[in-house]
């Protein structure tokens, strides 16, 4: 920790902006129960609050408590996380509320280290939790902190690197609040270092003018902010081409299968996929072939991958089984309700506005 900089001072800083200019009416906010503040953080993660907050809203009001996400079925939680993306956050999630049921009497654990034994909850999760629900002094080191923290300390390691990491890690606890700091103060100063990195420390353009930590920032002084945080490792994007045949029948009835685990759209239900134009159309029969019409591809972006996207329609009779493929027909009025992939989502959801 450079000797110039003070933790105290730091932490009151933080801790007296949030009261007055951090963000202070989010759904999730206001609140010490666990069930909510996890829950959020979860669909935080890789997603922003403009988009969580909906989601939020909904599953809250489906699944109110641990124990009612516990006893939903995985098509519930699939159908309520549906277009959220990385999916296996919902999965974690459930089986989470579970173990939180059967093994802690439907009680969260108090403490980050026993939080993150439950599925799902990484370090900074069950710090959040802990420290905004319980008011244990511990770290958090979100996306949103290694920028605030990266740019006040001008730390220089490469965070691609494990070790520079932990030792962020460290700093972070050096700076959390005092042991004189009540409950209520650590639960501000968490939310306060979060709000910082989501309004004032942004990635591009930050706004060090508003900054209560302005004073305080070595990369700030040095002009330095957008070179913070060092992170060398670029991730590798790939591409993939699936093609998908959309079976609707004529009582408007859609042949749905569930995806296998591992792999994309893990879990969910979904359209038909196969790896070749070739492929889909031998495992339709010969009837289907005659009626079997092409539409327009595009292509669904995932964080690490392109999706190209072929889509097929074809209509049958109703009653008509698909034989060679696996899964069944789902009515109109039921598909929505389950988990379905965004791009799926949005096709079906087409026509059924057309």
């Amino acid at each position: 920790m450079p000797k110039a900089l003070s933790t105290k001072s730091i932490a009151e800083k933080v801790v007296r902006w949030q009261k007055s200019h951090g963000r202070n009416s989010l759904p999730w906010q206001n609140t010490v129960d666990p069930y909510r503040v996890w829950l959020s953080e979860i669909m935080l993660q890789q997603t922003q609050v403009v988009t969580v907050r909906d989601y939020f809203e909904r599953f809250t009001q489906r699944l109110p408590t641990v124990a009612d996400l516990a006893q939903a079925s995985a098509d519930d939680v699939m159908g309520l996380w549906s277009g959220l993306g990385y999916y296996s956050r919902a999965r974690n999630l459930h089986r989470c509320a579970q173990i939180v049921m059967q093994q802690h009497s439907g009680q969260f654990p108090r403490q980050a280290a026993l939080l993150q034994t439950l599925p799902g909850i990484g370090r900074s999760t069950a710090a959040a939790i802990a420290s905004l629900c319980f008011g244990e002094r511990v770290a958090i080191l979100d996306a949103n902190v290694k920028r605030v923290l990266t740019r006040l300390l001008a730390f220089e390691g490469d965070l691609a690197q494990a070790a520079q990491e932990r030792a962020l890690w460290a700093l972070a606890q050096e700076l959390v609040p005092d042991e004189n700091t009540d409950a209520k103060a650590m639960a501000r100063y968490t939310q306060g270092m979060m709000d910082l990195g989501a309004t004032v420390c942004l990635a591009r353009k930050p706004l060090c003018g508003q900054c209560p930590l302005q004073a305080d920032c070595l990369a700030q002084a040095k002009g330095r902010m957008e070179e913070f945080p060092v992170r060398t490792r670029k991730l590798k994007r790939s591409s993939q081409s699936m093609w998908l045949v959309w079976a609707q029948d004529t009582n408007g009835a859609v042949w749905l299968q569930r995806r296998p685990t591992p792999g994309v759209w893990a879990g969910l239900h979904c359209l038909p996929v196969f790896d070749s134009e070739t492929e889909l159309r031998n495992a339709l029969p010969a009837i289907a072939q005659k009626t079997l019409q092409p539409m327009d591809t595009f292509v669904h972006v995932l964080t690490h991958k392109d999706l190209h996207i072929h889509p097929f329609y074809v209509r049958l009779v109703a009653g008509r089984r698909l034989s060679a493929m696996e899964g069944g027909w789902v009515a109109a009025k039921d598909w929505p309700a389950l988990g379905l992939p965004a791009p799926v989502r949005k096709l079906l959801e087409a026509s059924a506005l057309a």
